[in-house]
């Protein structure tokens, strides 16, 4: 779905300044049906079980513990965090594990959604795709690239004139 937008030129990004639970801005694709999508985000039951993007804290004894601004509210606040670090966070460690195929199921059947993460220049997808062609690889992607490099390296005819006397 998203080649296609980007093919035709609409596919649409938006930089989500608080996606992530590190509090760096996520571009992301703006596709029905992830995590992009606010009734799917707001669907999901806050969770943080694969604790990749945790920060770690001290506790009031002394000890290294762990929250996520994108673990259930009331969670991250009984571990000290501030409830303004939660709104618009998402789970990124189960949304990009989706994205690749791995999907966490969770007991009530629903499977994790995705969060496609892209840049602004999405829509120059179409010159890595062959006509027709709604995909593309790693090697259309060098050999376009390589295209490009001979046709900058190739030397410019000399068009200006020279008048001798």
């Amino acid at each position: 779905m998203l080649v296609v937008q980007a093919s035709q030129g609409t596919a649409k990004v938006f930089t989500d300044p608080v996606a992530s639970p590190t509090g760096f801005p996520f571009k992301v694709a703006q596709l029905a049906g992830t995590y992009s999508d606010a009734g799917v985000a707001v669907a999901r039951t806050r969770l943080c079980d694969l604790g990749y993007l945790r920060e770690a804290y001290w506790t009031d004894d002394g000890k290294i513990a762990y929250r996520c601004p994108a673990e259930p509210e009331s969670s991250y606040l009984t571990k000290g965090g501030a409830v303004e670090q939660t709104t618009g966070r998402k789970c990124l460690c189960n949304a990009l594990l989706a994205n690749i195929g791995y999907p966490q199921t969770r007991a009530d059947g629903v499977a994790e959604p995705p969060l496609v993460t892209v840049g602004d220049d999405v829509n120059r997808v179409a010159a890595f795709l062959a006509p027709g062609h709604d995909s593309y690889t790693a090697a259309d992607v060098v050999t376009s690239l390589l295209q490009g490099a001979a046709e900058e390296a190739k030397p410019k005819a000399d068009t200006s004139m020279s008048v001798s006397g």
